[in-house]
């Protein structure tokens, strides 16, 4: 089959190849895959790639081959995936409990753009806690994660301030139920009870001098690739007895498979919107994949296979 493989090479970062079809373990399926989205994480790691890394995270597509244990979808089946590594490729192997049935009402480009995406926000919300009438700050807000995080909290009835340097995606976070949208971090007016930061560099000192009295900060990303810095004494400035605590997404108590559903059902219902910013074929893959790294795309890149 033909997948894509990285080269090390940032000018051509991955390149199309011949490899042998997946072998599926007893407990996963094997997809035929329709449609892949590129999550920038994905690029800062082709730039750097380990021995044996095969991209590709987020996928739609069709069961060709069910789990020989019989657990997950059966026959042939449109699904949604969230692999480990392996889905930028005519097939691949995913574990039956990181797939979810696609109705017909939701199509391979919208169920590719919503895994990882998709299952940081509702998981971060999840570790949140409940949000209905408090004010949330939300840092690096024009990317997938971000758009997800305002659509869902601000229906929980979340007051969101949604922190994007964009203009055209500041509009959208306010379409999507931002109570406010300001271009940095400074220009947020707190105290806000729960912060949600993404950037790291010095946006999490500024963002928690906006903490209130006994609020939490949930630092779930570095975008800015620059290391954050925090001062103790910070915390006596306003936020007193505040939480600083990490997420990862992977960190939960509940199954990937019931989240996808979650998260399908929720796009099917009309309640979310992935944000699709460019649908190519995948041919394009190398070249959509610079576009991304130097943030040329706004919303999901979603590749196509034809």
């Amino acid at each position: 089959m033909k997948a894509f493989l990285p080269t090390g090479d940032p000018s051509e970062p991955v390149v199309l190849a011949d490899v042998a079809e997946p072998t599926p373990r007893p407990d996963e399926a094997l997809v035929k895959v329709e449609a892949f989205s590129v999550n920038r994480g994905e690029t800062f790691k082709l730039e750097k790639p380990a021995s044996g890394d095969r991209p590709g995270k987020d996928i739609a597509g069709l069961v060709v081959q069910p789990a020989a244990d019989g657990s997950g979808p059966s026959g042939v089946t449109r699904v949604v995936g969230h692999p480990m590594q392996g889905g930028w490729a005519e097939y691949v192997a995913v574990p039956t409990d990181a797939l979810t049935e696609l109705p017909d009402s939701v199509s391979a480009v919208q169920g590719a753009a919503l895994p990882l995406a998709g299952l940081t926000a509702l998981r971060l919300l999840r570790a949140a806690g409940p949000v209905l009438g408090r004010r949330v700050l939300l840092t690096g807000a024009s990317g997938g994660v971000g758009h997800f995080v305002t659509e869902l909290a601000a229906a929980a009835g979340a007051e969101v301030t949604a922190v994007t340097r964009n203009s055209d995606r500041g509009a959208r976070l306010a379409e999507l139920g931002a109570t406010e949208v300001v271009h940095h971090v400074t220009d947020a007016q707190g105290p806000y009870d729960i912060v949600l930061e993404s950037t790291g560099g010095p946006a999490l000192s500024l963002a928690l001098a906006r903490l209130a009295r006994g609020g939490t900060v949930i630092w779930f990303g570095q975008a800015s690739r620059t290391p954050a810095t925090l001062d103790f004494f910070d915390f006596f400035t306003g936020p007193e007895s505040a939480t600083v605590r990490h997420f990862h997404y992977l960190d939960a108590d509940s199954r990937l498979d019931d989240d996808l559903a979650t998260l399908v059902r929720l796009t099917a219902e009309g309640r979310l919107h992935p944000e699709i910013g460019r649908v190519t074929d995948w041919a394009d893959t190398a070249a959509t994949l610079t576009e991304l790294r130097d943030r040329r795309i706004r919303g999901k890149a979603v590749l196509t296979l034809s």
